[in-house]
């Protein structure tokens, strides 16, 4: 075989590989059912129960943040945030976490709201908080 052709197999079977881990390694939305099974880290997405307080004691502790959730499937959640309560959760219309179940618990690891406009009624304006890395 001629150089060339071995290096122009060695560029596909690369570029097979790339492909393959991007697919692979694409997230879609999950539920709390599908995070309990999983134990890797998943995005959920849902909106907040507004009928449960949201707990939050930034003198006692400002990196924790909890509150419940309804997924897509409508299974409730309690969801622990390690990080500062996101500006108007309460105002959001859907809820996107990233992170994982522990127990009966979900650890989020980021938080991505998606709240109304308040320059259009059609648009909606999305808001993202991180937890802080120690």
């Amino acid at each position: 075989m001629k150089k060339s052709s071995i290096i122009l197999i060695v560029i596909i079977a690369i570029a097979i590989a790339m492909i393959l881990v991007i697919y692979t390694d694409s997230s879609t939305y999950s539920t709390f059912s599908e995070a309990k099974e999983k134990k890797t880290e998943l995005y959920v997405v849902g909106v907040l129960n507004k009928e449960k307080d949201l707990h939050y004691d930034p003198v006692k502790d400002a990196n924790h943040f909890s509150f419940y959730m309804y997924d897509n499937d409508g299974t409730e959640c309690k969801v622990v945030f390690n990080g500062s309560k996101p500006q108007d959760i309460e105002r959001s219309e859907q809820i996107v976490l990233t992170g994982k179940m522990e127990g009966d618990t979900f650890h989020a690891t980021k938080i991505l709201m998606k709240c109304p406009s308040k320059y259009n009624k059609d648009e909606m304006e999305v808001k993202e908080a991180t937890s802080a890395s120690i």
